[in-house]
Protein backbone atom coordinates (compact mmCIF):
# COMPACT_ATOMS: atom_id res chain seq x y z
CA UNK A 1 0.00 0.00 0.00
CA UNK A 2 1.26 3.23 -0.95
CA UNK A 3 1.52 6.10 1.62
CA UNK A 4 -0.47 8.96 1.09
CA UNK A 5 1.78 12.48 1.55
CA UNK A 6 0.60 15.60 3.37
CA UNK A 7 0.31 18.08 0.25
CA UNK A 8 -0.37 22.16 0.03
CA UNK A 9 -3.75 21.07 -1.28
CA UNK A 10 -4.84 19.05 2.05
CA UNK A 11 -3.96 22.01 4.53
CA UNK A 12 -5.83 24.19 2.17
CA UNK A 13 -8.68 22.17 2.14
CA UNK A 14 -8.64 21.64 6.31
CA UNK A 15 -7.71 25.12 6.53
CA UNK A 16 -10.94 26.81 4.40
CA UNK A 17 -12.81 23.86 6.05
CA UNK A 18 -12.15 25.06 9.47
CA UNK A 19 -13.07 28.58 8.67
CA UNK A 20 -16.18 27.52 7.07
CA UNK A 21 -17.68 25.99 9.66
CA UNK A 22 -16.49 29.20 11.88
CA UNK A 23 -18.08 31.52 9.45
CA UNK A 24 -21.06 29.64 9.39
CA UNK A 25 -21.58 29.23 12.57
CA UNK A 26 -21.27 33.07 13.17
CA UNK A 27 -23.95 33.63 10.67
CA UNK A 28 -26.23 31.49 12.34
CA UNK A 29 -25.73 33.18 15.82
CA UNK A 30 -26.68 36.38 14.26
CA UNK A 31 -29.49 35.51 12.45
CA UNK A 32 -30.67 34.49 15.50
CA UNK A 33 -29.31 37.47 17.47
CA UNK A 34 -31.36 39.66 15.00
CA UNK A 35 -34.67 37.59 14.39
CA UNK A 36 -35.21 37.11 18.14
CA UNK A 37 -34.05 40.76 18.97
CA UNK A 38 -37.23 42.95 20.76
CA UNK A 39 -36.44 46.49 19.30
CA UNK A 40 -35.34 49.83 20.30
CA UNK A 41 -36.48 50.76 23.98
CA UNK A 42 -36.71 54.50 23.11
CA UNK A 43 -37.49 56.32 20.18
CA UNK A 44 -34.93 58.48 20.58
CA UNK A 45 -32.04 57.95 22.73
CA UNK A 46 -31.02 61.33 23.10
CA UNK A 47 -33.66 63.41 24.68
CA UNK A 48 -34.70 59.85 26.84
CA UNK A 49 -31.09 60.78 28.39
CA UNK A 50 -31.51 64.52 28.78
CA UNK A 51 -35.09 63.37 31.08
CA UNK A 52 -33.26 60.61 32.68
CA UNK A 53 -32.21 62.52 35.39
CA UNK A 54 -35.63 64.50 36.32
CA UNK A 55 -37.74 60.97 35.97
CA UNK A 56 -35.71 59.31 38.26
CA UNK A 57 -35.76 62.14 41.11
CA UNK A 58 -39.96 62.23 40.24
CA UNK A 59 -39.96 58.40 40.72
CA UNK A 60 -37.83 58.33 43.48
CA UNK A 61 -39.89 61.00 45.35
CA UNK A 62 -42.78 58.74 44.96
CA UNK A 63 -41.22 56.20 47.54
CA UNK A 64 -42.54 53.41 46.28
CA UNK A 65 -41.69 49.86 46.08
CA UNK A 66 -42.38 47.25 43.42
CA UNK A 67 -42.48 43.47 43.80
CA UNK A 68 -44.13 40.83 41.77
CA UNK A 69 -44.64 37.24 41.91
CA UNK A 70 -46.52 34.58 39.89
CA UNK A 71 -48.60 31.80 42.19
CA UNK A 72 -51.26 29.40 41.22
CA UNK A 73 -51.86 30.80 37.78
CA UNK A 74 -51.76 34.41 39.13
CA UNK A 75 -49.51 37.27 38.64
CA UNK A 76 -48.96 39.24 42.19
CA UNK A 77 -48.11 42.81 41.82
CA UNK A 78 -47.73 44.59 45.27
CA UNK A 79 -47.04 48.66 44.92
CA UNK A 80 -46.34 50.23 48.28
CA UNK A 81 -45.99 53.32 49.76
CA UNK A 82 -42.88 54.55 51.91
CA UNK A 83 -44.86 53.49 54.87
CA UNK A 84 -45.79 49.77 53.23
CA UNK A 85 -49.18 50.79 52.36
CA UNK A 86 -51.12 49.46 49.48
CA UNK A 87 -51.05 51.80 46.11
CA UNK A 88 -53.59 52.13 44.09
CA UNK A 89 -52.22 53.95 40.93
CA UNK A 90 -54.41 56.32 38.57
CA UNK A 91 -52.98 54.22 35.82
CA UNK A 92 -51.28 50.89 35.13
CA UNK A 93 -50.18 49.34 31.88
CA UNK A 94 -48.07 46.47 31.87
CA UNK A 95 -46.21 44.12 29.27
CA UNK A 96 -45.17 40.57 30.64
CA UNK A 97 -42.71 38.80 28.39
CA UNK A 98 -39.23 36.58 28.59
CA UNK A 99 -36.37 38.46 28.36
CA UNK A 100 -35.12 37.06 25.38
CA UNK A 101 -37.92 37.78 22.49
CA UNK A 102 -40.85 39.19 22.29
CA UNK A 103 -43.14 35.98 20.67
CA UNK A 104 -44.61 35.37 24.40
CA UNK A 105 -45.32 39.01 25.42
CA UNK A 106 -48.92 39.67 27.07
CA UNK A 107 -50.51 42.25 28.45
CA UNK A 108 -51.91 40.97 32.34
CA UNK A 109 -55.47 42.58 33.06
CA UNK A 110 -54.72 43.85 36.48
CA UNK A 111 -57.15 44.61 38.77
CA UNK A 112 -56.87 45.87 42.51
CA UNK A 113 -58.26 43.56 45.07
CA UNK A 114 -57.18 46.62 48.22
CA UNK A 115 -53.45 45.38 48.75
CA UNK A 116 -52.36 44.15 45.23
CA UNK A 117 -52.97 44.18 41.72
CA UNK A 118 -53.90 40.69 40.58
CA UNK A 119 -53.80 38.94 36.89
CA UNK A 120 -54.34 35.55 35.61
CA UNK A 121 -50.84 34.69 34.26
CA UNK A 122 -50.14 30.91 33.70
CA UNK A 123 -45.91 31.24 33.18
CA UNK A 124 -44.03 28.23 32.30
CA UNK A 125 -40.26 27.88 34.31
CA UNK A 126 -37.67 30.17 33.17
CA UNK A 127 -37.28 34.13 33.60
CA UNK A 128 -40.02 36.53 32.78
CA UNK A 129 -39.96 40.25 32.46
CA UNK A 130 -42.83 42.26 34.14
CA UNK A 131 -42.41 45.46 32.55
CA UNK A 132 -44.67 48.38 34.24
CA UNK A 133 -45.36 51.88 33.46
CA UNK A 134 -48.26 53.48 36.40
CA UNK A 135 -49.04 56.70 36.85
CA UNK A 136 -49.22 58.11 40.52
CA UNK A 137 -52.29 60.64 40.82
CA UNK A 138 -50.54 63.51 40.59
CA UNK A 139 -49.64 62.49 36.79
CA UNK A 140 -45.99 61.56 38.29
CA UNK A 141 -45.22 58.40 36.07
CA UNK A 142 -43.24 55.13 37.15
CA UNK A 143 -41.73 53.02 35.51
CA UNK A 144 -39.85 49.47 36.28
CA UNK A 145 -38.80 46.30 34.91
CA UNK A 146 -39.56 43.71 37.49
CA UNK A 147 -37.61 40.12 36.58
CA UNK A 148 -39.61 37.32 38.06
CA UNK A 149 -38.00 33.36 38.02
CA UNK A 150 -40.60 30.93 37.86
CA UNK A 151 -39.28 27.45 39.16
CA UNK A 152 -39.50 24.61 36.95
Amino acid sequence: MAERKFTGKHALAVFGGAFGVIIAVNLALAYSAVKTFPGLEVKNSYVASQEFNERLHAQEALGWTVNAKAAGGLLILSITDKAGNPVQVAELDAVLGRATHVKEDTRPEFAFDGTAYVAKAELGAGNWNLRIVARAEDGTEFTQRIPIYVKG
